[in-house]
């Protein structure tokens, strides 16, 4: 009698822990399937905001350079002896503070980006590990990992595809 318990304890530990690790697998392909969703919605973000943003800052440089000498050659053409003047007076300067607000926006936007594939990358790093962990591996030896194609530039695969990174000039 106690070897029946004995067995019908372990055998339902079994199907205990079977439940338990197909559970979590589910969970972490869902986890990735949102994760897509989260990822294509930063990028777009992104770029919508960025692209914006420069479109701001360039119509407002537009705009400054277009009035710019029209409100100098107004205030300075009609009488001599002006020169002094035009010292002592406060003209109208170029402000960049959209141009810093533009940088920060790309920081903050890129790494919000950067940081949504990074979750990614934590979501098929703990798949792969249940799927290829004793014991969990022996009931979803049929699964699939999960597929996702790390976001990235021309320069970044190229980086790792040789192994070579010496690109130091930035503005070449």
């Amino acid at each position: 009698m106690g070897t029946i318990i004995a067995v019908a304890a372990a055998a339902l530990l079994l199907v205990l822990y079977y439940i338990s690790v197909n559970n979590r697998e589910v969970a972490l392909r869902k986890e990735a399937d949102a994760q897509r969703g989260t990822i294509e919605t930063v990028h777009d973000t992104m770029w919508k905001t960025l692209k914006q943003e420069a479109g701001v800052t360039e119509q407002y440089r537009e705009a400054f350079e277009k009035i710019y000498p029209e409100l100098i050659s107004g205030r300075y053409s009609d009488n001599g002896g002006q020169l002094m003047k035009i010292i002592h007076e406060s003209n109208p300067t170029f402000d960049n503070s959209l141009y810093q607000h533009l940088m920060q926006s790309i920081d903050v936007q890129r790494a919000s980006f950067a940081q949504a594939q990074q979750r990614m990358l934590d979501i098929i790093r703990e798949h792969s590990t249940l799927l290829e962990t004793i014991p969990a591996k022996f009931f979803l030896g049929g699964k699939q990992k999960i597929d996702y194609t790390v976001i990235s530039s021309t320069v970044s695969k190229e980086t790792m595809r040789t192994g070579i990174d010496d690109t130091v000039e930035l503005f070449k």
